[in-house]
């Protein structure tokens, strides 16, 4: 079956040189298929030999590559070398300039305008005015007022003296002064005003006095069956703040209650110690 297979191909190849190439019309037509290798090949040989040397036009069978193709192979090899160092090379621009531009819009090394602080602050809900001096007397005695402020995504009710801990505040250092804008509510003893949602009159002074860490929080996470254990702790950033005012309602004056002197007591009769003896 083999023989015959590659005696098939052979006839094939002659007839397809023959029919091609005009030179090829004055040989002697196709063999037989039954007629001997030997034979075949003998007259294959004359067929195979082509103007051009150094190409032949028979198929071989070996898996060594001819010594042509491996030069054009070896220059098709480097050229596609250099295109991909060149490729290579483009991307790793591209991937520099994206560094470049990801370090750049970090926001722990980003530096903002005092337009873009002022803008930022203002949609987190405050305002910076500067740094407390040592004449300044923020600090005020108590008023029965009270406020609810928004502060990112929280709510607090503060009034005058109170200390609340937020959400670590940008832009600001300790001992600074700041407004709070977003005020949702108002009240005193003998008023309410709520806004539609913030009031805009109203406005609530605060001091930062520190920036801390909150408790350690424990994240444990567990797939059963699967051995797999994740423990990791987070501390959030947190700002405290002193409301030193509140603005934007009448507050009540204050009511000095007058207690009555005392009455001096009645002389009496002194009662008098009898000791027993036993």
């Amino acid at each position: 079956m083999a023989t015959r297979r590659r005696l098939q191909a052979l006839t094939r190849h002659a007839s397809a040189l023959f029919s091609k190439s005009p030179s090829f019309h004055s040989l002697p037509a196709p063999l037989p298929i039954y007629q001997p290798l030997k034979t075949l090949t003998s007259n294959f040989s004359l067929i195979s030999s082509s103007p051009d040397p150094t190409r032949s036009l028979t198929r071989h069978f070996s898996s060594k590559p001819r010594i042509g193709d491996v030069n054009e192979d070896n220059e098709h090899s480097e050229e596609e070398e250099d295109d991909d160092d060149d490729d290579d090379d483009d991307d790793e621009e591209v991937g520099d300039s994206e560094d470049e531009s990801a370090y750049r819009c970090s926001g722990s090394k980003r530096e903002y305008t005092p337009e873009e602080k002022e803008a930022e602050a203002a949609g987190i809900g405050y305002q910076v005015i500067g740094p407390l001096q040592r004449s300044d007397r923020v600090f005020k005695p108590y008023e029965p007022v009270f406020a609810v402020v928004q502060v990112g995504s929280h709510q607090f009710k503060v009034s005058n003296g109170d200390c609340i801990f937020t959400e670590k505040l940008k832009f600001c250092e300790v001992n600074d002064k700041l407004v709070l804008n977003k005020v949702l509510m108002l009240g005193s003893s003998s008023q309410t005003i709520i806004g539609r949602p913030i009031l805009p009159d109203a406005a609530v002074h605060a001091v930062v006095e520190e920036h801390a860490l909150d408790a350690k929080v424990i994240i444990f996470k567990k797939k059963r069956r699967k051995n797999y254990r994740r423990t990791k702790g987070h501390r959030q950033e947190l700002t405290k703040l002193r409301i030193v005012d509140v603005q934007g309602i009448e507050k009540p004056e204050p009511v000095v209650t007058e207690k009555p002197p005392k009455a001096p007591k009645a002389p009496g009769k002194k009662t008098e110690k009898v000791v027993v003896a036993a």
